[in-house]
């Protein structure tokens, strides 16, 4: 039936593209409209221009005009958000779909610099927040607090490399692939974005480009080294040859991690490639391939954290401030003991490949159909506390799309239709550890086989109402199906009598995302905004088997969370040195999905329930100012205001009792965020290409549960680099560079990560205060102390 329906859906745009082929041959007289920028899943390479028809003369075309050719490779169009740099403006700040808000963060802002992992490159955009996530590289990535709320991975926003998804059908993004050495620019979309992005784009997108290789051209060799044993290796290649061109990245990466039980062993490949074809033919080829082994220490209570927050000596019984895991001693059933985490060996071995294609075709000068299918295996085997889980989640996604400029009653017009079908089917398992080390498996504790299924259209129209005003609406329908069964197993007796639970799951979603906007561009220098976009993001198949005791179970009457979101912005440009942006949104959820910590012990380490109703507010501040020739300033500033505005918590201790929570804060949302940094890179003279800058990271405190008795303490970090790039002269050589940074300067311990923790009862049905809550285990990661690295990069011809 989906295969059914995912046909239809393609044929519709295989329909229309044959109409609007016909029309572009039909009206080929027509005058030419004026260079407007996609509004599709479009965006060029850094440093690439869109291919744009040529400027309108005054008087209608001689004949029938073909499509220049836009991708010779050093231009092609790689997809994912729309980057609007065209109508925006060179000087601007962002770079994303007309009428959306959205931040580019380029290159320039993390190349001298030990860039480990996303936390180190994407808090240059205001609205990002990051916390540690359950591996080296792997982290909780939020935009406007939407991922503050997940126990692990990335939720609520859709995320591409190259424009290729890597966000699979279920909505889970993780970062351990990303190894920022590898990109030239990253896109940050925020706002609720599912008219363009669908499922689970609540929060907004990301796109990571990679560079391209006409600027590599050549090969590029670098070695980041420093404190806890940290390694970094990477090569960069790349080269423009023709009608092709390519770019290749690869990087191992290892290092004994800061806190114990850390360990990590990484390695990472990164490649795309474009081959024009034809005039009127692009091949694009995309690889991505991670492989990863890493041991990980469990997460802290409050009061853990504050007695060792780096675990140390934990492989001695009985050390203060360790945390532990409790394992059946015969692996199924009976008594426990508890467990630190290096002895018990808990870690993560992963592997994850995607492999993409994309067709795009120029039926005309202003006609463009593109196709793009996405194969994505995520293996895993993840002993990450008292169970296992196993499992190999292969997705496939396929995209078809069109767009079209044009003109309506002499106004410049740029038109998108699209349809898609993405689908995971999957079976893993849940295990119990055992004692012994080395994460020993035990029996089976459930078996969830499960499909997770995603279809549906979009459209999209941008006008351009007078030459300063230019209106966008758009709309997407799409269609999602959940299946599963989950069969949990019970044992009992020393021999054991295995009895099984079996919990099913048929659900069928369909969510319509509309979004409109303004853009009002009354002069060089200023630029205003407004939008009214609308979000929607499902429950996972997994998400429908577990209940608030972290035990298996039915918790399927779970709805998708819908928001809508009202964007108001400025961005001004005086002139080349100052950029400033400032936005204010306020969004409105509806069975917004929150996820919070289940008591320790349990076979599932977290638990997800809907809350009625919610607002979510704010402000975003991006701030670049170049006041000198040499010296520059950037700061990203971001405000969070969020709060339930309908929601009873029922929490059980023998007797169920009731507590409302309107007006409380949702937990895990940090009020306050701040990077700023003051930098100095000389341009001239002899001391050209030294520079150096001073960094501040700010977060605010924030409250860790839904009754708002205890907060996580907040933290101010300070970061100092020092940095040096020189070009050679020889033939096969380019240039050198070379960094050294000290991390975390004034050697501050501060939470990285607070996952949510559930309130609780006494016996009477009092909530237990603020003292209790604090030993609860399964929340806190410490972030790193003083850490020092240097680097060093070389580039050949």
């Amino acid at each position: 039936m989906l295969g059914r329906h995912a046909l239809c859906g393609v044929s519709i745009v295989a329909i229309h593209v044959a109409w609007i082929a016909h029309a572009g041959l039909a009206h080929g007289q027509s005058a030419e409209p004026a260079a407007l920028p996609p509004v599709n899943v479009e965006a060029p390479r850094e440093g690439q221009a869109r291919p744009v028809p040529p400027k309108r003369s005054g008087t209608a075309a001689a004949g029938p005009r073909r499509m220049q050719p836009a991708s010779a490779p050093s231009e092609r169009q790689l997809p994912v958000v729309v980057i609007n740099t065209s109508s925006m403006g060179a000087g601007n700040l962002y770079q994303a779909p007309n009428g959306q808000t959205g931040t580019t963060i380029d290159r320039s802002q993390f190349d001298n610099r030990p860039a480990f992992s996303v936390a180190d490159v994407l808090r240059d955009s205001p609205g990002i927040s990051i916390k540690q996530g359950n591996g080296p590289r792997d982290f909780g990535i939020s935009i406007r607090g939407s991922n503050a709320r997940n126990g692990f991975g990335i939720r609520n926003m859709v995320i591409f490399d190259d424009g290729f998804p890597v966000t699979q059908p279920d909505g889970l993004s993780r970062s351990d692939l990303i190894d920022p050495h590898a990109y030239g620019a990253i896109d940050v979309i925020r706002g609720p974005s599912s008219a363009l992005y669908g499922n689970y784009a609540t929060g907004g997108a990301i796109n990571f480009r990679t560079r391209p290789g006409r600027e590599i051209d050549g090969f590029e060799y670098g070695v980041d080294g420093g404190s806890f044993g940290y390694l970094n290796n990477y090569l960069s290649a790349g080269k423009k040859i023709g009608n092709f061109e390519y770019t290749f990245f690869g990087s191992d990466v290892r290092g004994d991690g800061y806190i114990q039980n850390s360990w990590f062993n990484t390695q990472t490949v990164n490649f795309v490639s474009t081959l024009q074809a034809t005039p009127d033919d692009r091949l694009t080829f995309k690889l991505i391939h991670n492989d990863l082994f890493a041991r990980l220490p469990v997460r802290l209570s409050l009061n853990q954290y504050y007695q060792n927050p780096f675990q140390a000596g934990c492989e001695t019984p009985g050390t203060v401030g360790c945390g532990t895991v409790s394992l059946f001693n015969n692996g199924f059933n009976g008594t426990r003991t508890p467990f630190t985490s290096i002895v018990a060996g808990l870690g993560r071995n992963d592997r994850r490949t995607i492999v993409g294609g994309r067709w795009e075709h120029d039926f005309d000068n202003q006609t463009i159909w593109r196709n793009q299918f996405v194969f994505d295996d995520r293996n895993i085997n993840q002993p990450t506390g008292t169970t296992s889980a196993i499992g190999d989640f292969a997705s496939y996604n396929f995209v078809s799309d069109v767009t079209r400029r044009g003109e309506i009653f002499g106004m410049d017009t740029t038109t998108y239709v699209g349809a898609f079908y993405n689908t995971l089917p999957w079976s893993s398992d849940t295990r119990n550890v055992v004692p012994g080390g080395n994460a020993t498996q035990g029996r089976i504790v459930a078996n969830t086989t499960a499909s997770h299924t995603n279809w549906g259209f979009r459209a999209r129209e941008e006008i351009k109402l007078a030459p300063t005003l230019t209106a966008i609406a758009g709309v997407g329908w799409e269609q999602t199906n959940l299946w599963g069964i989950n069969t949990a197993y019970t044992y009992t007796g020393a021999a054991p009598v295995i009895t099984t639970g079996l919990t099913g799951a048929d659900r069928q979603f369909q969510n319509t995302a509309p979004e409109v906007a303004l853009l009002f561009k009354p002069d060089s220098e200023w630029q205003f905004r407004a939008r009214v976009g609308t979000g929607y993001g499902t429950p996972q198949v997994g998400n429908l088997f577990v209940i608030s005791s972290g035990q298996f179970g039915n918790n399927t009457q779970l709805n998708a969370q819908r928001n809508i979101g009202y964007d108001l912005g400025a961005d001004w440009t005086p002139n080349n040195a100052l950029k400033v942006s400032l936005t204010g949104f306020y969004e409105f959820f509806r069975d917004e999905l929150v996820t919070q910590a289940t008591p320790a012990g349990a076979p599932n380490t977290s638990y997800t329930f809907n809350a009625p109703r919610s607002e979510h507010r704010g402000v975003e501040l991006a701030v670049d100012w170049r006041f000198l020739p040499t010296w520059r300033l950037t700061a990203a500033y971001t405000y969070l205001d969020e709060f339930y505005t309908e929601y009873v918590e029922k929490i059980t201790n023998g007797t169920t009792y009731s507590f409302n929570r309107v007006g409380n804060k949702i937990p895990g949302i940090s009020p306050n965020e701040l990077t700023a940094r003051l930098s100095w890179d000389e341009t001239s003279g002899p001391l050209r290409g030294l520079g150096a800058f001073v960094e501040v990271v700010w977060k605010d405190s924030f409250y860790m549960e839904n009754a708002n008795l205890l907060k996580a303490p907040g933290y101010e970090l300070v970061n100092a680099n020092v940095h040096y790039k020189t070009e050679l002269a020889s033939g096969s050589l380019k240039s050198l560079s070379l960094f050294l940074e000290v991390r975390n300067l004034l050697d501050r311990t501060y939470v990285a990560s607070a996952n949510n923790i559930g309130n609780t009862v006494t016996a009477a049905g009092v909530q237990n205060p603020a003292s209790v809550l604090a030993a609860t285990a399964g929340s806190i990661y410490a972030g790193a102390p003083r850490a020092f690295v240097a680097g060093m990069k070389i580039a050949f011809r």
